[in-house]
């Protein structure tokens, strides 16, 4: 009766464990069934999740992209309006070199040398600012370059991440390359929270937003330097021209009256060497008279005794021969003022000579030296 009693006992012990067992399985076949679901939904979430921001993150690379070409041409264009100057800049010098050579009365800082050293000073301001601009620029691709660096980055971990995560989603109980990994059953202490892995992608997008639209301002402001020196150097390289234009206009008009005047003393020194002539002449026709009456004078000064008389014809021959000296001082007077005029207009003859070769000498320097290089310079808009 012992062992009948015994036997039932564990009997009934093993159908309450068979029992026990049978809903385990039931309850852990269920439990596992609703943890692998719930993980494959949370694993359909994440997959969502880093889809939407490696999405976001590829709008954004796209459009960094895009900016750095942007500000790439617009670096060319700066580095093109930097080297149009170089070519302005040696003219204008060269110009002002030029100007050195000129002499005496011209040799003046006039309105043309002004506008010419403010042409230059202008440039180099340019030049400064291009440079300036042109570094910041270089500055802002670099920073732009940085944040599609990091993009880039941030991306390749989200197609890294997608590639686990998406095959993680496709295993299930029946799939081959499953195994088992117990070191792997732990959360890693380097593991980030899904806030912090969200901030990360998003600190990037936002930065690589900030340095876009940074870029485009900049870009707007190289556009106004570049339209803004453009327009200013075209109007100083105009008002240095037109400075020139009135300075040759005036040095054409002050030569054409100095020719003039020259003109008119060749006219005047013609004249006055026939009268030199003419005077030296008459001078020199009352010689016979005068010798005649001097002839007369002393054949009639050996008249014998009674016959050396004071008579009408002595007086008239003493008179006669001061008459012909009175005559000759006189010619004489008016040839030393004639000869002296004569010098005086030889004298401004030279000084007229002189001044029509200076005004040449200015004329060919700001004509057909410094006009003619000026007209090499081409600004354009860049």
């Amino acid at each position: 009766m012992l062992n009948v009693s015994s036997g039932e006992k564990e009997r009934a012990t093993a159908e309450r464990l068979r029992d026990e067992c049978s809903r385990l399985r039931t309850e852990t076949s269920l439990l596992t069934h609703r943890t692998q679901m719930d993980v494959n939904k949370k694993l359909d979430h994440r997959l969502h999740d880093i889809n939407y921001w490696k999405a976001e993150l590829e709008k954004q690379h796209s459009e960094t992209v895009a900016e750095i070409k942007a500000l790439q041409a617009f670096i060319g264009r700066l580095e093109k309006a930097l080297a149009a100057t170089e070519k302005p800049l040696n003219i204008s010098q060269q110009c002002l070199g030029y100007r050195e050579r000129r002499v005496k009365i011209d040799l003046v800082h006039d309105n043309v040398e002004t506008h010419l050293s403010k042409e230059v000073e202008m440039i180099e301001n340019v030049q400064a600012l291009l440079k300036k601009t042109m570094d910041q620029a270089h500055e802002q691709l670099w920073l732009l370059r940085s944040a599609k660096t990091q993009l880039e980055k941030d991306l390749g971990d989200k197609y890294g991440a997608l590639g686990i995560d998406g095959k993680c989603s496709t295993l299930n109980n029946h799939s081959k390359d499953i195994h088992f990994a117990p070191h792997a059953v732990t959360i890693q202490q380097h593991s980030f929270t899904p806030d912090e892995w969200e901030a990360y992608s998003s600190e990037n997008i936002a930065k690589a937003e900030r340095e876009r639209k940074a870029s485009v301002a900049l870009r707007s402001e190289i556009n106004g330097i570049l339209m803004q020196t453009y327009v200013d150097l075209r109007n100083i390289y105009e008002t240095v021209n037109n400075e020139f234009h009135k300075r040759i206009e005036d040095t054409v008009g002050a030569k054409k009256s100095l020719e003039k005047e020259l003109s008119r003393v060749m006219d005047e020194l013609a004249s006055m060497d026939n009268n030199i002539r003419t005077l030296t002449q008459a001078i020199a026709d009352k010689e016979a008279p005068l010798k005649v009456a001097h002839t007369r004078l002393d054949k009639r000064s050996i008249r014998p005794n009674v016959e050396l008389c004071r008579d009408p014809v002595q007086y008239r021959l003493v008179g006669e021969v001061g008459e012909i000296n009175t005559s000759i001082d006189r010619l004489r007077m008016r040839l030393a003022e004639a000869q002296a005029s004569m010098q005086a207009l030889l004298r401004n003859k030279e000084n007229l000579e002189d001044d029509i070769e200076v005004k040449t000498n200015s004329l060919f320097i700001d004509r057909d030296q410094c006009m003619v290089v000026r007209q090499q310079v081409k600004h354009i808009s860049h």
